[in-house]
């Protein structure tokens, strides 16, 4: 299986091709992985697509899916892949209102198999909520059938989302925002991303924004739950205005240790918890999550870290091209458990 998935941080495109095996659990090999990083241009046109009209939201939709296409296509000859199964693909969230049972993953068409030559196995977010639920998260079942090793698995990449893993069952949910914040911040500094915390360890605590930040109601809100980049801009980057005149290594430093609290306070009280995402290379972050929980945090190499969600995708796209169940009523509180993700096969349809 080949997954590709792009994050709401727009870090990039990330894909690996994994062989999947099972005997009494399943076991994976990563074969090859890579990022393909946004151009400027693609940053813009999909950081500003939530405020598209319909016919151009529609237009971007179908320049992406021949993007993500080419793409994939290009990783598959550059890699020399001959033996595959189907392409899994996650697509690139612009709008996710499980609430008004909406969510949008663009890049999803069935012209993105005609691009490829392979199936493909992508649009996971819609059935489920269509079924009621959140749509998200979904990479639980990963975790759970994957990395059971572990007392819980944390992803920290645009938004950080938990699953805690206990006698084969699992609890999982959002948590908060990061990189989607993080990168936003750091971009003031005419930095991508803050490698390593390195700007946030240099700046200091900003009391009120840090309480105003720990009052917001989603925190509150017992699970399933899930966020979006429109709960970001209408209530973390609301809440940053008021703050505009603060330095920007304060605001960065303010807002990493906020994300430190909020995840700590939801890890087990003890096991180990697997990070990955590429929040799992900010050492100040990781650090204060570590002072903060007795649990004992662990990254694995970096083949895991920068790709695990896209491994996920991967194992969904292979539950689903196998009839099985690969999304959790008990996580994302849809009717049932179900076998999510649509499949398209070249020049034709199968639902």
């Amino acid at each position: 299986m080949i997954g590709c998935m792009s994050g709401t941080s727009l870090d990039g495109i990330d894909l690996t091709y994994v062989k999947f095996t099972k005997k009494e659990t399943w076991a994976f090999q990563i074969l090859a992985s890579e990022t393909i990083d946004y151009s400027q241009d693609w940053k813009n046109k999909l950081s500003k697509s939530t405020e598209l009209t319909p016919a151009a939201l529609e237009n971007l939709n179908n320049k992406y899916t021949d993007y993500l296409g080419n793409i994939i296509s290009d990783f598959i000859s550059k890699e020399k892949i001959e033996m595959l199964e189907a392409v899994a693909s996650h697509g690139h969230t612009v709008f996710h209102q499980p609430e008004e049972g909406f969510t949008l993953q663009i890049g999803n068409l069935s012209h993105l198999a005609d691009h490829v030559g392979w199936p493909v196995v992508c649009d996971f977010r819609t059935q489920d909520v269509a079924l009621g639920g959140q749509g998200a998260p979904l990479v639980p079942v990963g975790d759970l059938m994957l990395f059971n090793e572990h007392s819980a698995c944390v992803n920290l990449g645009g938004f950080s989302n938990i699953s805690v893993l206990h006698n084969q069952k699992v609890l999982a949910y959002d948590i908060c925002a990061v990189n989607t914040v993080l990168n936003f911040l750091a971009e003031r500094l005419n930095l991508p991303y803050d490698a390593g915390g390195k700007a946030a360890a240099e700046g200091k605590i900003i009391s009120a924004l840090s309480d105003r930040l720990n009052q917001l109601d989603y925190y509150s809100k017992k699970p399933p739950k899930s966020l979006g980049m429109e709960w970001v801009q209408e209530h973390v980057f609301d809440i940053l205005e008021d703050f505009a005149n603060e330095e920007t290594k304060d605001l960065l430093h303010t807002y990493t240790l906020h994300i430190a609290q909020e995840i700590a306070r939801r890890l087990p009280e003890d096991g180990s918890v697997l990070f990955s995402g590429g929040g799992a290379f900010n050492t100040f972050l990781v650090k204060a999550i570590q002072e903060r929980t007795h649990a004992k945090i662990v990254i694995p190499n970096s083949d895991i870290v920068e790709f695990k969600e896209a491994l996920i995708f991967a194992f969904l796209g292979l539950l689903k091209w196998q009839g099985s169940i690969n999304c959790l009523a008990s996580v994302t509180g849809a009717e049932k458990d179900h076998a999510t993700g649509k499949i398209f096969i070249p020049n034709s349809r199968m639902d």
